[in-house]
């Protein structure tokens, strides 16, 4: 199969990578990239484990072919810090008890941090809309909704 040159920003850098057709977003961050952030779950699209930034739309990376993503905008649950230290969300998450396996967080991080760039002072009702698509097996949801609406305040 033929491969193609694409030029991309992943959080805030310009990248060119040769990629197969059939690569998704979510291979060119882990393989080429070496940006481990952000995980594969169930490579369908319904866990939320590979959600990333698009053009500042939280979408999820398996489902995006990598091809599709010549001159746009990532950004990785790596590229969420700010100077260097966790994202408000980040730190807001670990302090309320929301993190247990860690899995999904990267996921949910970056689906909060959309709904803050969005929505500065999210309701409840919001914030479990914005994470409706993260799925968490460990902590449940509500310490990770006090987290965001305690970031929001």
């Amino acid at each position: 199969m033929p491969q193609h040159q694409i030029t991309l920003t992943v959080n805030g850098d310009l990248h060119e990578l040769v990629v197969d057709p059939r690569d998704s977003l979510l291979d060119a961050l882990r393989d080429k990239l070496e940006l481990r952030g952000t995980h594969l779950g169930c490579d369908s699209g319904d866990c939320g484990a590979c959600t990333v930034l698009l053009d500042n739309e939280p979408v999820p990376s398996c489902l995006v072919l990598a091809i599709d993503t010549d001159r746009r905008e990532v950004v990785t649950v790596e590229g969420v810090l700010q100077n260097g230290e966790p994202h408000p969300v980040q730190k807001a998450i670990v302090a309320h008890g929301g993190v247990q396996c860690g899995y999904c967080t990267p996921g949910i991080v970056v689906s909060s941090v959309a709904l803050l760039n969005h929505h500065p002072h999210p309701t409840e009702g919001q914030v479990r809309e914005a994470i409706a698509g993260n799925l968490c097996r460990c902590t449940g949801y509500q310490k990770i909704v006090e987290a965001i609406l305690d970031v929001s305040k």
